[in-house]
Formats: C-alpha cells, structure tokens, sequence
C-alpha cells in the first residue's frame, strides 16, 4: 500500500502540472489513502501528517480549485502545546524545539458571489497514540479512517460536485483541512484569527468529522441546526431516508465551534462514535462508504437548498455557557452519542474499568447514578463529576425495558 500511495501523488503531481484530466477520485480511494500506515497516524506537524497535506494540495489542484493559503494551498501556524490538558496551546512566531508546526490546507471555488460558504473537515489524528489515545497496549499507528479521514474524502467529493453544471452557484466556496484538531481545534482556531479571506462575507460552515460509520438505522447527527433560524427547517427537508438527531448548540468538540464563536451560523454532520474511536482498529475496512454517499448527498441538497437564500443570520444557542466539569473518575464506556432518548445510552465499553467490571454493556441505557438522575449527556457528565476514585455507587440501567441496579467501583 505504500508503493500504492506514492505512485498516486506522483500522478497526481503529474496530472496536475500537464493540465490533463484525471480520473475520477472515489471517496473510498481517498480513505485509504489517508488512513494508510505509511502516513504514521498523521499526527500535528509531523512527517506523515505533511505527506497527507500534500496529497490534499494535490487534490484540489487537480480538481482545478485556487490556493487559498497564505503559501499557495498552506496555511502554517506554529503553537507551544500546554503540558496541562486543561489549558490551550499557545500560537507561537518561535519556531524551537519546545514548538511544533500544523498546516492548514485551504482551496477557493469563485463563483464571482458576494458571500462564501466554508467546507471542513480535520485530516490530522492520533499518530502513533499517546495523549487522547484509548489504546492501553503501547504504540500503534492509529489510522483514523473515520476520524477524520472519511470527513476529508467527503469534503473532497463535495468540492468536485459543486464545480458540476448543475451545481449551485450563488456562493463561493471556501474548502479548507485543518490541521490541529485533535490538540485543541488549533487550525480552525488559527484561521478564523488569521482568515484568507473576508469572513464577514461568510455565509455559513459546514463542518465533517467522523462521517464514515452511518449506523443500520441511518442515524445522523447535525449539530448547530439553531445557529441560524432557517437551517432547522431546511436541514429536516432534505433528510431523506436519514433519522436526524438534532442538537441546536454551535459549540462541541470539533472545528465547527472556532467559527460560531465568530458569529458565523454552522452546521457539524457525525455519525456518531464507536469502539473503534481514538484506537489503531480504526481502520477502512470499517468504514460505510454507501453511507458515506447518502450523507455526502444530503450535505449537497442542503447547500443548494440554502444557495437562494441571503447571507445567513446569526443565532447565539442556549448551551454554550454549560461548562463541562471536571471529572476525577471514568465509568469506561463509549457513550451513543446519536440517542435521543431519555438517559445515557452505552455504545461501547472499556475493558477492565469500572463499567466492565459491573458487567455493563453495549446497549446498556443509564438512568441514574447514586443519587442523580440521568436523563442525558450533560446530567451524565454532571453525575459523574460528583464522585471520587475508589467509591462504590448503585448505577441504575434500563436494560431492554427493565431497570438494573448494579454497583460500581470507580
């Protein structure tokens, strides 16, 4: 596969400087590229995750986009990383062995409009593991086929869809990779500080991060449908086939929530976290690439939906003030992020912590914890913040429509 990898930027480097055209790019293609093992996890600022910038320069040159970076298709920014978890990183003109370097890598479709719509998606991840891994077994190469190479091959394909005819043509579009997320939203953060182009003109964002693992029940979370008071409407109309779980915040954990924090309406698409999430297993071969078409389809009939509309007002959401707290335990479960019903539901479970070894599982739905109601993700973080390494709570689950009561050990 490396040999495979390297003979594709060839061409495409090739593709490019001949002016000729060039096969058409599947999103499954571009998955397995950039979740190859030869890009080594493609973490922040290291070799793997500039070979993977390249290969997405690459990319939007051969699909005939502009370079929108401040170095053609590159936007660098260097950041000291906190050595506390709690504190963000700090941007940086240095440039030692104490710092490190991202590159955003950021492409412009002119359509000679007055607003610009923006298309992201994060292609850094984990590298070999360490902080934010969940793999306990040393070093691996974590590939992050659907975080976030598959928001990347998605964001790709809609670039070449809206150069189509047909297309909507009534905004430019603005197509940037951040580099970064995965220490703290840097990239996103980096470029609406520095943007390359006039973000008063923006329109909206729209956000892909980890849009590769569309469940049986075609679940499909949209995040920041109340960050502008028409998106409600039109992100339900277009649905389809797809189940919509609605969240109206513009603030989360992914490079939708740099640009709401400008005042600019979002929407974030993920279909929703797995076991797979943060560890080397994920891979491609996981990844639903039929799925990835229907949500890369719905995203388009949203935009075009949106293109007769004027430039977007902005809406400020209820929870952004919610401040997560600090927490002193885990329960060691992968919550289900997409559930949209009452308590925190179970999607996957960590072996040997507290949840495993209560004999919780997948499916699993808590309802309470000691004393505190669960009725869903914010009062579950809530509750968990209230208890201390080594006490012992009765957890109560709905397990297939019957209460459980087992007693953990955190």
């Amino acid at each position: 596969m490396r040999t495979i990898l390297i003979v594709f930027l060839a061409l495409l480097v090739f593709s490019c400087k001949q002016n000729t055209s060039v096969k058409k790019v599947s999103m499954q293609e571009d998955v397995a590229i950039l979740a190859n093992d030869s890009l080594n996890g493609r973490k922040t600022g290291s070799e793997g995750e500039m070979k993977a910038a390249k290969y997405i320069a690459n990319r939007f040159e051969t699909l005939g986009l502009q370079p929108k970076g401040t170095e053609r298709f590159y936007q660098k920014f260097t950041y000291k990383a906190s050595k506390n978890p709690h504190q963000e990183a700090e941007f940086t003109t240095e440039n030692n062995d104490s710092t490190q370097t991202g590159k955003n890598v950021i492409a412009y479709l002119d359509n000679n409009a007055e607003n610009t719509v923006v298309i992201g998606a994060h292609y850094d991840h984990l590298g070999m593991g360490g902080e934010g891994s969940l793999y306990r077994e040393g070093e691996a190469i974590h590939n992050g086929a659907d975080d976030n190479a598959s928001g990347v091959a998605m964001m790709l394909h809609l670039a070449d869809s809206l150069q189509k005819r047909d297309s909507p043509k009534k905004n430019n579009y603005l197509f940037i990779a951040f580099s970064g997320e995965e220490e703290g939203l840097l990239g996103s953060n980096y470029f609406v500080k520095n943007p390359t182009i006039n973000t008063k003109k923006v329109t909206y964002m729209i956000n892909m991060d980890m849009v590769g693992r569309l469940n049986s029940e075609k679940t499909l979370a949209v995040y920041g449908i109340g960050t502008s008071p028409v998106l409600k409407q039109i992100v339900n109309a277009n649905a389809g086939d797809l189940n919509i779980a609605e969240n109206e915040s513009g603030v989360g954990p992914s490079d939708h929530t740099s640009f709401y924090l400008a005042d600019i309406p979002v929407l974030h698409f993920f279909t929703g976290q797995h076991e797979d999430y943060h560890k080397p297993s994920d891979d491609t071969e996981k990844v639903n690439f039929e799925g990835m078409k229907l949500v890369s389809n719905y995203i388009f009939s949203i935009i075009k939906d949106l293109d007769s509309q004027p430039k977007l007002a902005f809406r400020k959401t209820k929870n952004e003030s919610e401040v997560v707290p600090d927490f002193k335990v885990t329960l060691g479960v992968v919550p289900d992020y997409l559930f949209s019903g009452k308590g925190m539901r179970i999607d996957g479970v960590s072996q040997d912590k507290p949840a495993q070894k209560a004999g919780l599982q997948k499916g699993d739905v808590v309802v309470k914890m000691g004393e505190h109601d669960v009725t869903d993700m914010m009062s579950y973080m809530k509750s968990l913040s209230k208890f201390d390494k080594g006490q012992t709570a009765t957890v109560t689950i709905d397990r297939k429509g019957e209460l459980v009561e087992v007693e953990v050990t955190f």
